[in-house]
């Protein structure tokens, strides 16, 4: 006889109430309106929005003992495995946003720009400083790591795209990288498969329903994901004020593809420019970046009084 699931995220599933459940796809609609824009990852607004680590932990209960369910046909076992209607509720937020704030931000993205990732930016920076407490002493070899994360975030997003063959085994292996990269704070999915020179193929084959590459793109992100989430958890358990720091030099690398102003080469590099002049389209983007940031801090102000209000 199998041993009931004991994860935490499975006993919350079980715990919730259907108000709990409207505020998760809440955070779901914010991952997938982060996912919308390029260069902004949906790891990065679950970790501002404090269910990163559950997110992971969710992920992680597909394993071997719900496939062996699955096969069985042992549906109620099957369920009880995974957090469902946690991932259910996260689901529907992102699929809602998505559906709903594509087309206005691809519109607000090739007529403002610098608006849309002024408020981003906002986001990101403050995330930064909300994040960096989860590291509960930071020594000179976490300070070199968050350094190193960010130095590589930072020329990462500026990187031009690559030219390569589009094989089945490169769909596969783009997929399995864009995935990892899609669950990191700070690190776009979207922006990886740009870089790998794959993101039109992707997008045409969505649009066209071209099932073949999509099987092979879909099966990558499976095998990245699932494998992946096991050794960010491991590491978070292990070593979570190292993990957090490289985490949080991420999301502070990042903060140059999401800068208001910026501009891409003949060569496909991304340099950082300043406004020509102060007129109402600059300060409205500083306006935003102070928005952005206190949406940041009101929430974890809330956390805090929250989880405070739950210790008394």
């Amino acid at each position: 006889m199998e041993q009931a699931n004991t994860d935490p995220a499975v006993q919350k599933n079980s715990t919730r109430s259907f108000k709990d459940y409207l505020l998760i796809s809440a955070r779901g609609f914010c991952m997938g309106a982060a996912d919308v824009v390029p260069g902004v990852s949906g790891g990065t607004m679950a970790f501002i929005l404090g269910i990163y680590d559950e997110l992971i932990g969710a992920i992680h209960s597909f394993n071997g003992a719900l496939i062996r369910h699955l096969i069985g046909l042992r549906l109620r076992q099957a369920l009880a495995q995974v957090p469902w209607r946690f991932l259910l509720a996260l689901m529907v937020g992102i699929a809602v946003a998505i559906f709903l704030l594509a087309r206005p931000l691809k519109y607000a993205l090739e007529t403002h720009p610098s608006l849309v990732f002024a408020f981003f930016f906002g986001l990101v920076l403050a995330s930064v400083l909300v994040v960096r407490k989860r590291v509960v002493c930071w020594t000179p070899k976490r300070i070199s790591l968050l350094g190193v994360a960010a130095l590589g975030a930072f020329v990462l997003v500026g990187l031009a795209p690559a030219e390569t063959p589009n094989t089945p085994v490169v769909l596969f292996l783009s997929g399995l990288i864009a995935i990892c990269a899609m669950i990191l704070p700070g690190i776009s999915g979207s922006f990886i498969l740009v870089l790998l020179g794959k993101y039109e193929q992707v997008i045409g084959a969505v649009a066209q329903l071209d099932i073949a590459p999509l099987v092979v793109f879909a099966a990558g992100c499976v095998v990245g994901l699932l494998s992946f989430v096991r050794v960010l958890r491991w590491l978070l358990h292990y070593y979570q004020d190292a993990t957090v720091a490289v985490l949080t030099g991420f999301m502070l690398g990042s903060l140059r593809r999401v800068w208001p102003w910026q501009d891409f080469g003949a060569d496909g590099v991304l340099s950082l420019t300043w406004p020509a002049a102060i007129n109402s389209e600059v300060v409205l983007a500083v306006a935003l970046v102070v928005i952005g940031a206190g949406v940041v801090l009101l929430l974890e102000r809330l956390a805090e009084q929250r989880g405070a209000a739950v210790m008394a």
